[in-house]
């Protein structure tokens, strides 16, 4: 969830989190841009999803933190040290960093169920996921999706959306892989996920991304390499006496007078 698990020590460039409500230089670790969701929003959600879905959790992540009152049980090992304990939910809603996710669990429905439950409570308010989490929803603000974040990035640098290649295996990859010119659900996705997206790649367990991108590179050089034969041997054609020509080349018949 927070940015310290997402981003390695030895990789650069800039790296879009939080489902794109966070888009982060890698380099000089700091936040690019950001979309926030405000609090009184998030509590409204809470409200009408606790109401719909008794026992459910919340929790707040703010991009590099995850606050969390006590009916939010689920813990990840990748967020240790970030995630921070809150004495109650009415707490919760006194943080004063800003949201980039609010995130609903619960103990005995998938997310699948808890997702279905968020969008007749919430409606259209909210833009509303999952990643496959142990009944885990993730709440953003509207509008905020991979896609958007990333078509953002992409046209700053001049590039198509033709242009791109993604790949993914949950629902919140689905904005992406849609708006991408080319997009691989991974083997082993989720069934909304391989349903939606035609093109399917092997599995993570199979190497399934590195095995597409190095079939792209051998067809990118084995392009490559035709035109450069056909542009040496035109170059080769235009260079060679007419005398060697005349040898490989029938001679065009000459013209009868009429």
């Amino acid at each position: 969830m927070s940015l310290p698990r997402l981003i390695a020590s030895d990789l650069d460039g800039t790296a879009v989190c939080s489902n794109g409500a966070l888009v982060y230089d890698i380099a000089s670790r700091s936040v690019v841009s950001s979309q926030v969701l405000p609090l009184t929003v998030a509590r409204q959600v809470a409200t009408a999803l606790a109401a719909a879905v008794p026992g459910v959790g919340f929790a707040l992540e703010t991009g590099n933190q995850v606050f969390y009152e006590p009916a939010y049980r689920l813990r990840l090992s990748e967020d240790a040290g970030a995630e921070l304990p809150v004495a109650s939910l009415a707490e919760l809603w006194r943080t004063e960093a800003p949201v980039t996710k609010l995130l609903a669990w619960s103990e005995r429905l998938d997310a699948d169920t808890l997702l279905a439950a968020a969008r007749r409570g919430a409606g259209d308010t909210v833009q509303l996921t999952h990643s496959g989490g142990r009944g885990l929803l993730e709440i953003s603000a509207p509008g905020v999706t991979k896609a958007g974040a990333l078509a953002v990035l992409c046209a700053d640098r001049g590039i198509e959306a033709a242009d791109v290649i993604a790949f993914g295996d949950m629902p919140n990859d689905l904005t992406v892989l849609a708006w991408a010119g080319t997009g691989y659900a991974m083997a082993n996705a989720h069934p909304a996920v391989l349903a939606a997206v035609p093109v399917h790649a092997r599995t993570n367990e199979e190497d399934g991304v590195a095995r597409v991108i190095e079939n792209l590179f051998a067809a990118r050089g084995r392009t490559e390499a035709a035109v450069r034969d056909r542009t040496e041997a035109a170059a080769r054609g235009r260079t060679e006496p007419a005398a060697v020509r005349d040898r490989t080349e029938p001679a065009a018949a000459p013209e009868v007078p009429a």
